[in-house]
């Protein structure tokens, strides 16, 4: 039944563009230079897990090409080691692949390419062990040697998919993640993960990072601020103006050890919209996000991260409640402008993949309702939210100076195939072509358009692979402080 609908409001969205197109003629058509890709990315291991293959075909559906998962260890290791475990090699007698496999298999037949994120160790493989709400250490060593196995098993020699992306751990500078919480042991641990997956291929990718964007010192648990630690981690000073000696007024390295990544990421929550900054100057919500990459810039520089590859920058993890179904949390409408905005911050801001936290909401009274879907008895019969049109074709449009409107989107497809922007005065207004915009290789449309606009007009994107955009309106909204998780 999905399908048959789906395939009607293709035919549909197919003859609207087909019509624009011919109103068109006449109107400016602008090209878009080469500019780096924005890629988008699920993480839900709620829905993916044990998820049949109907559940990957909508994930794919919604315009990502990447699935975080997370591999739980102490699931894949025995939870005792057996005479003559050989922790680095996949073959060795007590590792169980089964499970991991079928799933990433699954996503893979859907077109999806998963991302491997390592978390949570048996009992054997901690140098500190776990204690009440402080989550412990993992052996560096023992952690060096599954992430070795965990490369072979998944090197596309074992029957299984090649897997080239890893990363290490979730938001380590949370005590309920990692504890204690120290900059210098996550290095070693990122550094163990990088020796280990690339030795088994150099095409292989490390990600660090994954930080949790606020501070905090409850009594429950600690977080440090996540610039104060990703400075720690890479050994890197942003340097003080006012210093006296001249080698202290700029970026400079702290310490010797080099830290080895290809992919930086951070979870930049954020209280508002798009461009909300955190309150204090060492968190990071989505308008932080240039300071951490003029951070990573930095440590590039200073060559204090060893990569084979140019080091990347993602957002592995971010999203919005929204109203409904949670009280307090932003109303649909808004959270949907939201999203769009957010993917074009990111994108502005240097990221290159950008990661959304839930496919479909959990049920109430659960926090966490940022799901593109509204919770329901099976994802196939879920209700979508306008957030997923927002996400699978992120279009934004903003009143410039002498009579100019800038707009930015993502065509899913990444075709060049001509995208139409389509202006309307008011709620009730008709829509009328004012311009095309042909995207570059990655679907990147933008251009300043020449255009007579005022805050009462509303602007869509459309094209024949991706349909429509949801209409932009030029009136930026109020800045509510929604919170992430409706708080």
């Amino acid at each position: 039944m999905r399908g048959a609908a789906a395939a009607a409001v293709a035919v549909v969205l197919a003859a609207v563009v087909a019509v624009s197109a011919a109103d068109a003629r006449g109107v400016h058509v602008y090209a878009t230079k080469g500019t780096p890709p924005l890629r988008t990315a699920l993480f839900d291991p709620y829905a993916f897990t044990g998820a049949n293959s109907s559940t990957y075909e909508i994930a794919k559906a919604t315009g990502a090409s990447y699935l975080r998962v997370m591999v739980e260890w102490r699931y894949v290791a025995p939870a005792t080691r057996p005479t003559g475990f050989n922790a680095a090699d996949p073959t060795s007698p007590g590792y169980d692949w089964a499970k991991l496999a079928s799933t990433i298999t699954s996503m893979e037949d859907a077109g999806l390419t998963p991302y491997l994120d390592i978390i949570a160790p048996p009992a054997w493989a901690y140098s500190v062990k776990p204690s009440g709400h402080k989550a412990g250490t993992p052996n560096t060593l023992a952690l060096n040697q599954f992430a070795k196995a965990l490369a072979t098993e998944f090197d596309g020699n074992h029957g299984a998919p090649a897997i080239h992306v890893f990363q290490v751990w979730n938001e380590p500078n949370n005590s309920l993640d990692l504890s204690p919480v120290r900059a210098s042991a996550y290095r070693s641990l990122v550094n163990a993960v990088a020796s280990a997956v690339h030795s088994v291929s150099r095409s292989n990718l490390v990600i660090a990072g994954g930080l949790d964007p606020f501070e905090n010192r409850a009594a429950r648990f600690v977080s440090q601020a996540p610039l104060a630690y990703m400075r720690s981690f890479l050994c890197v000073s942003m340097g003080n103006p006012k210093a006296r000696q001249k080698r202290l007024r700029h970026p400079h390295a702290t310490c010797r050890t080099k830290v080895h990544l290809d992919i930086w990421s951070h979870h930049p929550y954020t209280f508002g919209g798009p461009t909300g900054h955190a309150k204090r100057a060492n968190d990071v919500s989505l308008g932080d996000l240039p300071k951490m990459r003029s951070l990573l810039r930095a440590a590039v520089k200073l060559h204090r991260i060893v990569s084979s590859h140019p080091v990347q920058f993602w957002v592995t993890e971010f999203s919005w409640d929204t109203a409904p179904p949670r009280p307090k949390a932003a109303p649909l409408g808004l959270q949907a402008r939201w999203t769009a905005e957010s993917l074009h911050q990111m994108w502005s801001s240097g990221v290159t993949l950008a990661t959304w936290f839930l496919i479909e909401d959990l049920p109430s009274p659960n926090p966490f309702q940022s799901g593109l879907y509204f919770h329901a008895k099976s994802l196939e019969t879920a209700r979508a939210k306008p957030t997923l049109t927002a996400f699978r074709f992120p279009f934004v449009a903003y009143l410039g100076r002498r009579r100019t409107v800038s707009v930015w989107g993502r065509d899913e497809t990444s075709s060049k195939t001509l995208v139409t922007i389509e202006r309307r005065h008011g709620l009730r207004g008709h829509w009328g072509v004012v311009a095309r915009i042909e995207p570059n290789r990655y679907g990147i449309f933008k251009a300043n358009l020449k255009l007579v606009a005022s805050k009462k007009d509303w602007l869509r994107a459309m094209t024949k692979g991706s349909g429509s955009s949801l209409a932009f309106s030029l009136t930026v909204p109020k800045n509510h402080r929604y919170g992430p998780w409706g708080n």
